[in-house]
């Protein structure tokens, strides 16, 4: 039962930061019709991934029991969000008000309340031979990103910015994003092995 209720407190967590995110979306964007602000937002892998949380989260608290190799995914894409935001981004974004609230609620809290609650109650039993499906996620997205970014000139992030860094760039940091999972999918391998 506390694990369901961790899960529906993290769930309603990333949905009221995404609300958040909407609602504090910048002039001229806030005057958009609602399909342009969603098109916008699903440009960027924060609030996708975040609303695969949610989805994920609620789904256990109606009673689900996900796999570990499901909940240890999640884990490393969530903090990932979390590490690519507090590095790479803080200074090209900041935000004051209710779009501060929104943005630690996504690249945050929601991160920490994952964390929480994998390290409490998730299956922990997964291995080297899961590392490789973690990248699948965002291997599809950065796909996504660069052909959406060459279909409409809209690039969610600088390292994925195809116009101004050139195919040759680009694979380096996609590379470079790629091992940065990696890295992050073999801690969880390391702390789930402890976690058992």
């Amino acid at each position: 039962m506390l694990s369901r209720m961790i899960a529906l407190l993290t769930g309603t967590l990333a949905l009221a930061s995404l609300r958040g995110q909407f609602d504090a979306l910048p002039d001229p964007m806030a005057f958009w019709p609602l399909e342009q602000k969603l098109w916008f937002l699903a440009g960027f892998f924060t609030i996708l991934t975040n609303l695969g949380v949610a989805g994920l989260m609620f789904a256990v608290a109606r009673g689900w029991r996900m796999p570990g190799l499901v909940a240890a995914g999640m884990v490393v894409s969530i903090v990932m969000v979390g590490v690519v935001y507090h590095l790479l981004l803080p200074r090209l974004w900041n935000p004051v008000g209710a779009a501060w609230w929104a943005d630690q609620g996504l690249h945050s809290v929601v991160p920490v309340a994952v964390c929480i609650w994998w390290w409490g109650f998730a299956d922990k039993r997964v291995g080297w031979r899961d590392l490789p499906l973690w990248l699948i996620w965002p291997a599809v997205y950065c796909g996504y990103a660069l052909v959406r970014g060459y279909l409409t000139g809209f690039w969610p992030y600088p390292f994925l910015d195809g116009d101004a860094l050139g195919m040759a760039r680009l694979g380096v940091n996609f590379l470079g994003l790629l091992a940065g999972f990696a890295a992050l999918g073999a801690g969880v391998v390391g702390v789930a092995r402890l976690g058992r």
